[in-house]
């Protein structure tokens, strides 16, 4: 069977109908994994469907070929597979033109992003591409990665690195700067990329750093998408049902959302044409975002997997886990105000429809990684919130409590797994000093790069997440999230 490529489509699929010769890159994106081709390219792609051939897009890979190797071979082509229950429809995406691999070539990716007409950087480098010091915010300039960076400006690693090079070279051009539009599931992730470029680019050069503050845009972002990662047997069906072999596959759900503060530095494409939204304010979108969906999805993550339940579906095919989700985004709403235009009922009936899309596999494991990264917006911030009320706060805590007893590295039948994530050999060590699950959880509050410096210090969040994890340890993860449900139903 032959590879995907403009002579060889899928059949049924829906193909570009313009013409790709024509399309020139306006747009470089860092971190070109399958979120993005499931989220960010797709509405690109309908910019160029409508006319406007000049924001193609040129992919970058941090760290891995993996993604050239799958899409160069394929001209940038690839399929996204959309699926819900038994319907399925895939469509062929031409929006990126290339992928470059940062580690073999830095200087080619530096030269791209000064291209005179590329004026979009758009980034999902996951929490830790960003090397900020959670409790200060500041670029962590002890990191291992950024001093590299910083010793050797002309071939840079990092995500902050990367951007200061380029953007040097566009000041150097008398260009004016590019927009950094940060794609990642953060709180304020505009204005973090802003002060780690800002704080890299000021070491660097204090003349540099006050251009970049002066002329660029760093627009926050929310984006909504569930794209599980795609296994072999996605890519063996799809050949069989669609007659070509496409190794850049992503699958995703037909829920899409893309708010964007519009803030730019110059052009921009329009994609609202896809669907997205463009507000002065996007926090709001945000948090409603990370508390609710986020936030139950790493509950569901740690405590699902825990339980034996390799996917969010099945996790949610249990009655006492679905309402455990009711309770902890019950918390969770209390803390937030919706902007305009979001009904918080709404929103929540549509997770938990696409939460139970077992169409997707989304698999509670591929949630859990780097959990230390995406606690503290996901479940920590809202605990915050509720303390400060004096409101009680089970459901978090459990769900904080799941990611505690992951940090074991073995599941409840003994079996061990690897816990993906930048600090799993602290988590792990700090897990193994405690006895019980007080004693462990004390152990792990004392990582100051997860839960800060006043959390861990409050007994009223010490004794709950002790006392939930003490109940995962002697009762497991099914009987706790039951026994819980039916407390908060008695209540």
């Amino acid at each position: 069977m032959k590879r995907l490529s403009d002579n060889q489509l899928p059949k049924g699929a829906e193909a570009p109908a313009y013409d790709r010769r024509a399309v020139r890159v306006g747009q470089v994106h860092l971190g070109v994994g399958a979120f993005h081709r499931a989220h960010q390219a797709v509405y690109t792609e309908a910019c160029l469907a409508a006319g406007d051939l000049s924001w193609g897009i040129l992919g970058a890979s941090l760290r891995s070929p993996q993604v050239a190797d799958q899409l160069n071979p394929q001209q940038g082509l690839y399929s996204c597979l959309v699926r819900e229950g038994a319907e399925s429809r895939a469509s062929v995406i031409g929006a990126i033109q290339n992928v470059l691999v940062a580690p073999e070539n830095p200087a080619a990716l530096v030269e791209a992003m000064a291209d005179k007409d590329v004026h979009v950087v758009t980034l999902t480098i996951t929490e830790k591409g960003y090397h900020l010091d959670p409790a200060t915010g500041a670029l962590r300039m002890d990191d291992p990665a950024i001093a590299a960076d910083l010793a050797t400006p002309h071939a840079p690693a990092t995500a902050p690195g990367l951007l200061v090079a380029a953007l040097a070279a566009r000041k150097a051009r008398g260009l004016t700067p590019f927009t950094a539009l940060s794609c990642d599931n953060l709180p304020d992730n505009g204005g973090r990329l802003k002060q780690a470029v800002l704080d890299f680019a000021r070491v660097r050069d204090p003349a540099l750093a006050d251009w970049i503050e002066r002329f660029g845009a760093f627009p926050a972002s929310m984006v909504d998408r569930i794209v599980p990662a795609t296994t072999s047997d996605d890519l063996a069906q799809f050949a069989a049902d669609f007659g070509a072999q496409d190794f850049g596959l992503v699958k995703t759900e037909p829920f899409s959302q893309w708010v964007i503060e519009d803030h730019f530095a110059g052009e921009r494409p329009q994609w609202e044409l896809a669907g997205a939204q463009f507000t002065q304010d996007v926090a709001p979108w945000e948090m409603a975002k990370l508390r609710l969906l986020n936030g139950a999805h790493s509950a569901l993550a740690y405590l699902g997997n825990l339980a034996g339940y390799q996917t969010v579906d099945q996790a949610m095919g249990n009655p006492a886990f679905e309402r455990f989700v009711d309770h902890l985004q019950d918390e969770a709403e209390s803390t937030l105000t919706p902007p305009p235009g979001l009904n918080l009922a709404t929103y929540r009936a549509d997770l938990k429809r696409r939460f139970k899309n077992a169409a997707l596999m989304h698999k509670t494991y591929q949630i859990a990684m780097d959990g230390s990264q995406k606690l503290p917006q996901r479940l920590l911030a809202t605990i915050e919130t509720r303390m400060s009320r004096g409101q009680d706060f089970a459901c978090l805590a459990l769900a904080v409590a799941g990611w505690m007893r992951w940090q074991a590295g073995f599941d409840e039948q003994g079996q061990p797994f690897e816990v993906q994530d930048p600090l799993a050999a602290k988590t792990r060590a700090l897990y193994h000093k405690g006895q019980n699950g007080f004693e462990k959880a004390a152990s792990l509050c004392s990582l100051e790069a997860v839960f800060g410096p006043k959390l861990p210090s409050d007994p009223r969040f010490a004794d709950a997440v002790g006392a939930a994890l003490d109940a995962l340890l002697k009762h497991g993860a099914r009987a706790t999230v039951e026994a819980l449900v039916q407390k908060e139903a008695a209540r």
